[in-house]
């Protein structure tokens, strides 16, 4: 046996063509693009490329990018003011804080400061709430590309039991809660999870993403899985995802490879909320002290 790869590109390709879409419809009847703003605080070579690799998604279905850049240096106040003035700008449809930030800034503060309704990465307590409460909101681009790449397989999620290695709020937390809506029983193990293999060896479906090389291998793994990698590991020159993906073919049934599985969906699922976001389908969530968002 050896499994089908899930191919991320095509998967992304598919919902880009359907934001373009959606795009000119959305200029035709608004009289301009929407457009995503990117706040990129500190000097951080990776960072300066996967924003690159945003502006060029953008460009491809439609939207218009901004980049705001502010250096290692800046301070808080500097760096909510960024983000209070995009907030507050009418012709701004979506804002992504680029992640890390520099040490002395906290992720969580700054994020926050971020308009809920503007909040194409879904890392909002507004929004992270929202997801938990099971109520419609912008949901973070990985774990809901995880959920299109599994849907990709046609295999049913619910009464499936999904393990999910790793608890981080950006993948492991939010992509539990997109399983339970699907109806799935969901595990989250993580480091201080015993007999590990015992569990994963249990899952229909297995999303590593634990940011550790080739952690989870080919004997850890049911046969005919659905396993999804979210890992990006680089070592000497070559990426690696969380799984040891030569051993992990040979059991599973369905595989992301890496590159080329996952991280094309998170960049598609972030086009696809700021369209959603410009729509406006969120405009009557209610914000911090009883605001309305704006349209």
């Amino acid at each position: 046996m050896s499994a089908i790869i899930i191919d991320g590109k095509a998967n992304a390709q598919k919902i880009k063509n359907e934001v373009a879409i959606e795009v000119k419809e959305f200029e035709k009847a608004r009289g301009r693009k929407p457009t995503l703003a990117v706040a990129l605080i500190g000097n951080n070579s990776a960072s300066e490329v996967y924003v690159k690799n945003k502006e060029m998604a953008c460009s491809e279905v439609g939207i218009n990018s901004v980049t705001h850049k502010l250096g290692n240096n800046a301070s808080k106040e500097e760096s909510l003011a960024l983000i209070d003035n995009l907030n507050n700008d009418k012709d701004i449809d979506g804002i992504l804080v680029q992640l890390p930030l520099p040490s002395h800034l906290n992720e969580l503060e700054i994020t926050n400061a971020v308009l809920p309704s503007k909040d194409v990465d879904g890392f909002t307590m507004l929004n992270a709430g929202k997801l938990s409460a099971g109520s419609d909101c912008l949901l973070p681009c990985t774990p809901s590309g995880c959920i299109e790449l599994v849907k990709s397989t046609n295999q049913s999620i619910e009464g499936k039991h999904a393990v999910i290695v790793g608890r981080s709020n950006i993948v492991g937390k939010p992509l539990a809660q997109m399983l339970l809506k699907e109806n799935a029983t969901v595990t989250i193990c993580h480091s201080r999870t015993k007999n590990l293999s015992d569990i994963t060896r249990q899952a229909d479906i297995l999303i590593a993403a634990i940011g550790k090389k080739e952690f989870i291998t080919g004997d850890m793994i049911k046969f005919g899985a659905i396993v999804i990698d979210v890992g990006i590991n680089r070592f000497e020159g070559k990426l690696y995802g969380d799984v040891e993906f030569e051993t992990a073919k040979k059991v599973a049934a369905y595989i992301t490879p890496v590159p080329g599985g996952v991280g094309p969906m998170t960049i598609a699922m972030l086009l696809k909320n700021t369209i959603k976001s410009a729509s406006g389908v969120l405009s009557s969530s209610l914000l911090p002290d009883g605001v309305l968002s704006p349209a």
